[in-house]
């Protein structure tokens, strides 16, 4: 019966792992499609965006002109065939999706988009417990968490131990 419950328990397993596969595959999303890695790509106004491509082959050279950032200029990165540069995304930069494009000689251009958001979140997060600040109520609740983890626990060895005694 173990062996029955253990192989189960590896099938269900095996097969979550085996469906995620292809989501896994088709979440890599629009930069590998495009040809363009874009780091930071949920930016904030005032930080800086990196783009890279292999698009270009063996061009040493590339421009890049940003919806929200304006013109830069590729150079060859740190591996061969990968051109780089970056931009800075400006203070006032409102919100939203914007575009990318780069063009190498003689005829490439590819297209990529990146997220400006607001900055990072502060304050606390509402979970239905109370407010972020009440640390008592959370303490409370989770302690008693804990004893009733902690009593189950003993009950279900204290019954365990006087089973095999009979």
């Amino acid at each position: 019966m173990r062996i029955k419950c253990a192989g189960a328990g590896i099938g269900l397993v095996l097969g979550a792992v085996g469906l995620s596969g292809p989501a896994a595959a088709a979440a890599s999303g629009p930069s590998s499609d495009s040809g363009i890695h874009i780091s930071t790509r949920h930016a904030v106004p005032g930080s800086t965006v990196r783009v890279s491509t292999r698009a270009c082959g063996s061009e040493t050279y590339g421009k890049g002109e940003a919806e929200a950032g304006g013109q830069f200029h590729l150079f060859p990165g740190a591996r061969t065939g990968v051109l780089t540069g970056e931009f800075q995304v400006p203070s006032g930069t409102e919100p939203g999706a914007y575009t990318v494009t780069l063009k190498c000689p003689p005829r490439v251009k590819v297209t990529g988009t990146y997220l400006v958001g607001t900055g990072n979140p502060s304050g606390s997060v509402d979970a239905g417990f109370g407010t972020g600040n009440d640390k008592g109520t959370q303490l409370a609740l989770g302690a008693v968490l804990l004893a009733g983890a902690a009593a189950g626990g003993a009950i279900k060895m204290r019954r365990r131990l006087a089973g095999a005694r009979t």
